[in-house]
């Protein structure tokens, strides 16, 4: 009988059960189109521990921590474990085993931008050495990015470019970041140069990665949805003509230092290099 008490007990105690008992948590800090659908979204996250074992040690081994990174996921809308945002077991040198951190994948970084509301079209695309580059800042608005599609080999990756088309037809600035600035956001990924590096998005995906990385340098010169969410607020403060007392800006909790792999934020840099 106590046997049975006890697997009842580590079982809701256990980092699935721990998911659904902070649902009320999670569902407040979602935006309104994850609200909706909390119970799929927290069934998925309770699958993917039960399909990666070392994924629900590291959660098991500190599930506040794990928590945490569920709760920065739901805050900004994205969907755990996938191309949004990796759930990674990741080394802590201080407690002597694996712990979860989160990463936001450049489908995470993409969709935060097309939801704010702000703009049409979101490009970003990874350059490669056998193709063709060109883009002139102050003279070019838009990279020229040619590739020869019947190539067996374009070559090695090279350069990651990223813009936005606003509603307005405007284009923001153009980033655009060489392997150099790759490698100094990569040397400050925890998950890239842990005890489990195999795990890292940085290594099971490179070309993702730098994806995610010229989007994220993108976020800097187009609106984001935090930011949208704050100036609808202050839109609805007048309503047919009439001023009403403005609402109390949302607030947004960051993460906690360590809960997310997401340290980079180099200023971003426009394209220099031209090539005919």
């Amino acid at each position: 009988m106590n046997q049975i008490s006890n697997a009842i007990a580590t079982r809701d105690n256990g980092p699935a059960a721990m998911v659904e008992q902070y649902r009320a948590d999670l569902e407040l800090v979602m935006p309104s189109h994850l609200q909706a659908r909390v119970g799929a979204w927290i069934r998925n996250t309770q699958g993917l521990l039960r399909r990666d074992p070392k994924l629900m040690e590291a959660a098991q081994n500190d599930v506040g921590q794990f928590i945490a990174v569920l709760m920065d996921a739901g805050r900004l809308g994205l969907e755990p474990g996938t191309e949004q945002y990796y759930l990674i077991p990741r080394w802590n040198k201080k407690k002597r085993c694996t712990e979860v951190t989160g990463v936001r994948g450049y489908q995470g970084e993409i969709e935060l931008m097309y939801r704010a509301g702000a703009v049409s079209s979101v490009i970003v695309e990874a350059v490669y050495t056998n193709d063709q580059f060109q883009f002139r800042p102050g003279r070019d608005e838009r990279p020229l990015h040619d590739i020869d599609w019947d190539a067996e080999d374009r070559g090695e990756l090279r350069l990651v470019y990223a813009y936005a088309v606003m509603k307005d037809g405007a284009t923001s600035k153009v980033v655009v970041l060489n392997k150099g600035h790759i490698a100094k956001a990569r040397a400050k990924s925890d998950s890239a140069n842990g005890k489990y590096p195999e795990r890292s998005p940085w290594n099971t995906d490179e070309e993702a990665m730098w994806l995610k990385t010229g989007a994220h340098r993108l976020t800097k010169w187009v609106p984001t949805s935090a930011e949208y969410m704050r100036e609808q607020l202050r839109s609805k403060a007048v309503v047919d003509g009439e001023l009403r007392p403005e609402p109390l800006p949302v607030t947004i909790p960051a993460p906690a230092p360590g809960t997310v792999d997401d340290d980079y934020d180099e200023d971003p840099i426009e394209g220099e290099l031209v090539e005919d």
